[in-house]
């Protein structure tokens, strides 16, 4: 799975004008799975991003996780991270996972920060959505189980 994480002060989704997702301070998560993710990589992935220290400590390093701080989540689902560029300026997403099991691994994911003990909102799941966040230092981390995978 691919995540783009944003560390924000504010963040929000609307679909057709209503809000289905509003967090204060914590992470903005972009999130796609990839063909061949599993339940596994989805697992991986909530508690390494819920483990990321990428917020203020009391001396100003970043230093301390989402779990520390009481921050939310805002989980949004976007296939588009799986965008391959190699041939051209039209992105191809054939990378991405079928739609089905998108949906459920992004669910599954979603759960699995909340059963971390983190509060989460979410955007809906291939709609078109407006995402409008606040952030803050700013910090975005691009992560990849895959790259985890070849790394060890």
């Amino acid at each position: 799975m691919r995540a783009l994480v944003q560390r924000v002060t504010r963040a929000r989704v609307t679909v057709e004008g209503q809000i289905t997702g509003e967090i204060g301070e914590g992470l903005l998560i972009l999130v796609c799975a990839m063909q061949g993710d599993t339940e596994a990589e989805a697992l991986a992935l909530a508690a390494r991003i819920a483990k990321l220290r990428i917020f203020r400590d009391a001396a100003g390093k970043m230093n301390r996780a989402l779990t520390e701080t009481g921050g939310a989540a805002l989980v949004v689902s976007q296939f588009t991270l799986a965008a391959d560029t190699s041939r051209g300026n039209r992105p191809g997403f054939s990378a991405a996972a079928p739609p089905d099991q998108g949906r459920a691994l992004y669910e599954r994911f979603t759960l699995a920060l909340a059963d971390l003990g983190i509060p989460t909102a979410q955007g809906v799941f291939g709609a078109d959505m407006a995402v409008e966040l606040v952030n803050s230092g700013p910090v975005t981390i691009w992560l990849d189980t895959q790259d985890r995978a070849a790394t060890g």
